[in-house]
């Protein structure tokens, strides 16, 4: 091995770790890797930015302008929500839904699918009296599913194409996956309905946890004429940085006052209504003139009375709270909202509310005022936004509610019949939609996945090094050795789990820029077609099923299902072993 391929091995190594550990964002992690490759020489700036000015790159920047117009209309979600009101059991409804819904994934990204359906799909189980972590994963999974069929279903395959596009192959059509897209779909919604249903488990949502167990976390105060502080601010009293407990209102007569300000006076007769840990809470009886309450009535659907709701956000990849503790972060003055509960995991961390640094997939329950969803529903901060109880939200009749599905329809066909490439189509679209002032220069910079863009962009400059320092082409020498005695068989299928195992642990579209050009290595070592390598590469990095971490929908379910870890490898272990089985039996026999 030359000096610049363990360089550049060692690198990947590097990054795989600091992906698996969560050592920072995973944009950052790449480019990092990126600018290292570019300041040791081994790639060259116009190597290294080649990335940024991808097809593959580009379209998908486009696309996400696209799908959020369609997300914005509310049609679709509107149609939907009547479609599933007509089922009266749960395998009926999974079939009226997931069926409909893997096929509109085949055409919109499935982010935004799953971030628009969760709130809904939530409140059907809940009127049902059906826990929603029997509808989540089934949902990831049916969109990750549907992605698969055509070259728009996910960024993934987008990103595979654009690369074919800089290696001088054809690249995808639309429906090139779709011979295997729809077998794999197919044979996974069967095992969802059938034998995953099974398996699926019966847990409470977060915010149903929450409701139920409130008593262990909130207690109310109330404040006697006989407090020191009375007609003084919350601050003067003592009452904002207390250790492991947090005034999250006051109740003042008729009054509700939230969010509570450092200004905000205290007056005689209030009730103070604290979150936290219950053992701090009773110190605070020992303040004269403070009275607690442990054995409270005080709901949390009376939080919701007045200005006042009670939210459930889900953090994004895209946020700009990461890593940032909620006092860091100003999350009060920023959103106007107070956080009660923070559960990572499916479980509620116990610690100071204000200190816990948020990560992605963290489910937070918040105190906030009535505009707080429309503010923040299309925020890049969080995937779902939705109240424990979300009101009917009327979408406006007019023609710009239809005009960005329309479009859509209008691009897929002439990208399908040949008039537009992807590129063109949607770049067309995206003008459109802005001189109809459909979208708005808000709405762009609202819907632009940055942190995506930027893993993307970074990992194709990354597959250059791979294939421009020769280590694409040895690790395919060596999976021909390894695989050289069972056959072409046992080389796809080696070449499929190693994709899927990058997939679980980092990100599709990295997994993919990764392995793709060993991929190609194999193609033209054993003289094989190089467009059944790189179906073969986006079918597998695009089937995430085993993880939440793996894949951005999985993720999004994690906390608004009540989900645990075990619950993915328990679920997706035979979905992934199934949907392997079925593509690379399609595949082989196509294109081998």
């Amino acid at each position: 091995m030359s000096l610049e391929m363990i360089t550049v091995l060692v690198l990947i190594v590097v990054m795989l770790a600091c992906l698996v550990l969560d050592v920072a964002r995973p944009g950052m992690i790449i480019f990092s890797a990126l600018v290292i490759l570019l300041i040791t020489g081994i790639l060259t700036p116009k190597e290294a930015l080649s990335g940024f000015s991808n097809e593959g790159m580009l379209t998908i920047a486009l696309l996400f302008i696209v799908a959020g117009a369609v997300q914005k209309s509310g049609r679709i979600d509107q149609i939907a929500e009547k479609w599933l009101k007509n089922s009266r059991t749960q395998t009926g409804a999974m079939v009226r839904f997931f069926v409909p819904i893997s096929m509109l994934s085949a055409f919109l990204n499935n982010t935004p699918i799953v971030v628009t359906f969760t709130p809904i799909i939530k409140n059907w189980c809940e009127e049902h009296g059906i826990s929603p972590s029997k509808f989540l994963i089934p949902l990831s999974y049916a969109t990750i599913l549907g992605g698969t069929i055509t070259l728009m279903g996910t960024s993934t395959n987008i990103v595979v194409h654009g690369m074919l596009l800089d290696y001088g192959l054809e690249g995808f059509s639309l429906f090139t996956l779709t011979v295997v897209g729809i077998p794999v779909t197919v044979v996974g919604l069967l095992y969802l309905f059938t034998v995953g249903k099974r398996l699926l488990p019966d847990h409470k949502g977060f915010s149903q946890q929450v409701k139920e167990g409130a008593k262990e976390y909130i207690a109310e105060m109330h404040v006697d004429s006989s407090f020191q502080f009375v007609n003084q601010s919350v601050v003067k009293a003592g009452l904002r940085n207390l250790d492991s407990i947090y005034l999250i209102e006051i109740i003042r007569k008729n009054e509700r006052v939230s969010p509570v300000r450092n200004s905000t006076i205290i007056q005689a007769g209030d009730r103070l209504i604290f979150t936290g840990k219950i053992s701090t809470m009773a110190e605070l009886q020992k303040v004269n003139g403070l009275k607690l309450r442990t054995g409270t009535n005080l709901e949390l659907d009376d939080l919701k009375n007045g200005s006042t709701h009670l939210i459930e956000a889900v953090v994004s990849h895209q946020s700009g709270l990461l890593s940032k503790s909620i006092k860091q972060s100003q999350f009060r003055s920023r959103y106007d909202a107070g956080v009660i509960a923070i559960h990572r995991k499916n479980e509620r961390i116990q610690s100071k509310v204000s200190d816990i640094s948020l990560k992605p997939g963290d489910s937070l329950l918040l105190l906030a005022g009535a505009d707080f969803i429309g503010k923040y529903e299309q925020s890049n901060d969080f995937y779902v936004v939705s109240r424990l109880e979300t009101p009917k939200i009327l979408h406006e009749n007019n023609w710009k509610s239809w005009f960005s599905i329309v479009l859509l329809l209008l691009m897929i066909v002439c990208v399908s019949i040949g008039w537009l490439t992807m590129l063109n189509a949607m770049a067309l679209a995206v003008v459109i939609l802005l001189t109809t002032k459909v979208v708005g220069t808000e709405d762009v910079k609202k819907n632009m996945q940055m942190e995506v863009l930027l893993i993307i962009a970074s990992s194709l400059g990354i597959g250059i090094a791979m294939s421009k320092t020769g280590l694409a082409d040895l690790a395919a020498t060596g999976l021909i050795a390894v695989g050289k005695p069972i056959g072409v068989i046992g080389i796809l299928v080696m070449m499929y789990a190693l994709t899927n195992l990058f997939t679980e642990l980092i990100t599709n579209s990295a997994a993919a820029v990764l392995m793709l050009p060993i991929g190609l290595e194999l193609a033209n070592s054993l003289a094989l077609d190089p467009m059944g390598f790189a179906v073969l590469v986006a079918i597998a990095a695009s089937s995430s099923f085993i993880t939440p971490i793996g894949y951005q929908t999985n993720l999004i379910v994690y906390g608004p299902g009540g989900y645990k870890f075990i619950d993915y490898v328990r679920i997706g272990t035979p979905l992934s072993l199934i949907v392997m089985v079925t593509s690379l039996t399609v595949i082989y026999n196509v294109w081998f």
